[in-house]
Order: structure tokens, then sequence, then C-alpha cells
């Protein structure tokens, strides 16, 4: 471990509340009835509402269910489906897929809390010792869906086995999130990833619709700006899907886009919007998602559309949203030139400069170019060759310099301004505002020591 990053991890772990490791006084007690899990009095009866309107998202899961299509996640699909009509023949589907050859403790989880009515006695404690074991060969992996799993099994099994329930509860919440990843989150550390919002969000559904407890107010800062960074790092061009055009997040290998994990980006979004339905960045983000051509209609991901998306909830027009987002805490920067399809686009994090445009995405290696590459109202510029470069005439910009090193002090000077010191974020971004006027020459170098 460098000096850097080991000064860093001292640093969070000092961060760290004591009230982080203060789990023991609290109650882990779950006394909730079954569901517990996503489906809440609220969103069973706004789901139950869908298939008597026959809605879009309905027809499309009852069509998949009557037409008996295989579907990639059995359990959690029958089971939604055993919720929402009271079918007992998708209820007995996903139970005897659960203590059959199930194996995803989620799903495992989701049959249990969902068709607890339908098992029998003896069903029931051979499916609970199922989540039990599954919940002590996955307890090495810290992962953020391994963790959700954990936390979904360990809520669904109180009442039924609460010793195994309260300690895992406590175990999570008081180490794994406050002692651990929420401090993270707060100091900047990259531990939850893009394909990680997902499962994230169904861990706090299920924390605060049983316990009570918002888990963002832990690091809120990170789920303050977390819309906005959903937004920003899509490619501009939607991807046409046999099913349904999706919109595809940044991609750190080149090839075709998984298609999976775009339904799972957007699944994600709806439930954030779910979670918080009153906050501004909530309804932005749902006036994103409420656009017929990228609803879920997959195998894969239509439950997902159909448990989350409330297309009755008002939203407000993303094209409102700024163009531009830098995160210094994270070190990363997204920025487009428009909202439309045919935007340009520029994503910077972990090191690697993309930019999108003519409908695909390229790499831009910092150190082999220094052409600044100017948007609607921002300007990215590659630093790894040359200490400085030329701006055309124009409007105030924000301009971005990438590449630099992380956390590190240099010298600005631009045309006809006094020299100033600023320092990069912990991605070597160096962020500053250009005044209005004629074409600007631009100069910056590391501040000597």
């Amino acid at each position: 471990m460098s000096r850097s990053k080991a000064f860093l991890s001292l640093v969070c772990l000092l961060a760290v509340p004591l009230g982080g490791f203060a789990g023991a006084e609290e109650s882990f007690e779950v006394y909730t009835e079954h569901p517990r899990l996503m489906l809440r009095p609220a969103r069973l009866r706004l789901l139950q509402r869908e298939r008597q309107r026959q809605s879009p998202r309905w027809t499309q899961l009852e069509r998949f269910m009557a037409g008996k299509a295989r579907m990639p996640e059995p359990g959690f699909a029958h089971a939604l489906y055993y919720r929402i009509t009271g079918d007992r023949s998708a209820a007995r589907e996903a139970t005897q897929w659960a203590l059959g050859p199930g194996a995803d403790l989620r799903q495992l989880a989701l049959v249990f809390d969902w068709c607890q009515d339908v098992l029998t006695p003896e069903e029931s404690k051979a499916l609970g010792i199922k989540l039990q074991r599954g919940i002590e060969v996955t307890e090495k992996d810290q992962s953020v869906a391994a963790t959700r799993s954990r936390l979904l099994a360990a809520i669904a099994l109180a009442g039924h086995l609460p010793q195994v329930s309260a300690r895992q509860i406590r175990l999570i919440i008081g180490q794994w999130w406050r002692g651990s990843l929420a401090p993270a989150l707060k100091c900047g550390q990259n531990v939850v990833s893009r394909e990680d919002i997902y499962p994230l969000f169904e861990f706090l559904h299920a924390v605060r619709d049983n316990l009570e407890i918002d888990l963002r107010e832990s690091a809120p800062g990170f789920f303050k700006t977390l819309p906005a960074y959903q937004l920003l790092s899509y490619y501009p061009a939607a991807y046409p899907a046999p099913e349904n055009e999706y919109r595809i997040p940044a991609m750190r290998k080149p090839g075709e886009p998984d298609v999976n994990i775009a339904a799972l980006s957007r699944a994600a979004e709806l439930g954030m919007v779910a979670y918080d339905t009153n906050a501004p960045e909530s309804q932005a983000l749902q006036g994103w998602l409420m656009h017929d051509r990228y609803m879920l209609r997959s195998p894969f991901g239509t439950p997902y559309e159909f448990l989350w998306a409330n297309p009755y909830q008002p939203g407000l027009s993303y094209f409102h949203v700024p163009l531009v987002f830098h995160d210094d805490v994270f070190g990363r920067l997204y920025a487009r030139s428009s909202w439309e399809d045919d935007a340009v686009w520029s994503g910077y994090s972990d090191g690697e400069l993309q930019v999108f445009r003519d409908g695909r995405p390229g790499v831009v290696r910092p150190d082999a170019s220094n052409e600044p590459l100017v948007l609607a109202h921002s300007v990215v510029v590659p630093g790894g060759i040359r200490q400085k470069f030329q701006l055309p005439a124009g409007e105030a910009e924000e301009v971005f310099v990438v590449g630099l090193r992380p956390s590190t002090a240099y010298l600005l000077e631009i045309d006809d301004e006094e020299m100033a010191e600023l320092r990069t974020d912990r991605g070597g971004i160096l962020a500053f505002t250009v005044p209005p006027g004629s074409a600007r020459g631009i100069r910056f170098k590391p501040a000597a020591r």
C-alpha cells in the first residue's frame, strides 16, 4: 500500500463516528409481517391497482407468466406474480424452485418472505434452514450484492430463526455499513461500483421498511449526488435491442453492451425514486425514467420494471439538469454537449478518459493527446502531454484538465489573469472557470515545494 493510500485509510478510519460502532445498543428485531421485503402495504396496493388497470407493465409480466416463459430469475418472478394475483400455482412454481435447485440467496429470501402463507410448516422450516446455510457460506463475501442478499435473508428469517436474524442484521448494519462502507464513501473511496447501486437500494429499502432506519444519513454527500452521477454517466445514444431500447452506462471494457447490466441500472434509478419521491433529484430522475421506449420488456427486466416503476409519480424535465457532473470527492467527471441522443459525451474516472461521439465510445490516452474537447458549457483537456493549451473565444467555460497527479497543487496562468494556485482532486482533475472573452492561452504546472 502506498503512503498516500495508507494515510487516506487512516483518515477514513478516524472519521468514523464513535456511534458507528455502537450498534449493540440498538434493537435489530424485526416485527413486521410477511411480506417484508420491498412489498410493504403501500407498494403492494399500488401494484395490485396496476393489475386492475391492466397497465402496460402489468400486462407484460402477465404475458410471460401465462405463456410459461422461461424467466432468468424464476423465484423472484413467480413469487412476485403470486403476491399480486394470489395465484397459488405461481407460488408453487417459486417454492419448488427454492426448495429444489434454487441457490441464489436473494431469490430464496424473496420466495420465503413473499410465499410464506403458501408454505407448509415443513417447507418453511426446510427453506429457513437453506437460508441460514446460505448466510453462513457467504459470510466472508463482503461485496455489496452478497451482503444485500444476507440482509434480505436475515430479515425474512425474523420470527422464524430470531437469533440468526438479529445477529446478522447487527453485523451488517453495525460493522459492514456503519463501520466500513459508509465511512469509505464519505472519504471518496470507490467501494460501490455502478453495478452495486441496485443491490444497494434493495438493501436500503429493506432496512428502512423493517427497522425504520435511513442508512443514507451515514454518507449524505454520496447519496445527494448519486442521481446526477447516474444520469450523466450514460452514453448519449440509445442501444436498440429486440425487446426495448436501453441507455448504456459507461463501460470499462470494449465490446457489446450487457443489456442485463443496463436493465439493473434502470432498476436502480426506479428504486431511488421509490425511496425518496419528494427530493428534487428524484423528480428529475423520474422525468428521465418515464419514457416508454426504455420500459424493460425482457424476461429478465420485466419483473424489476413492474416492481419499482410508478408512472403516477410526478417528474421534472431532466433537460434542466446541468450538463456537467464533477465529483471532486471521488475524482470523476462526466459532461455532455446536450441532452439529445446525438450529443458528444466525455467521461473520466479511475484514470481513464472516454469520449463518445458519432455513435460510439473511445478511450483517449491523456499522455497521447492534449486537444481540448469543447462541449456546451465545459471543456475537457487531457493533461498528460503539454502543460499549455489554447481555448477559443466564447462565454465563460468550466475547464477540467484530467489525468494529472491526484491531490497535487498546480500553478495556473490564464492570459490577462493573475497566476493562481489550485489543487487537483483525488482523481487528478484540475477544475477552474475561464471568464468570457477572446481566445485565451492557458498554462499550468505542478507548484514547486
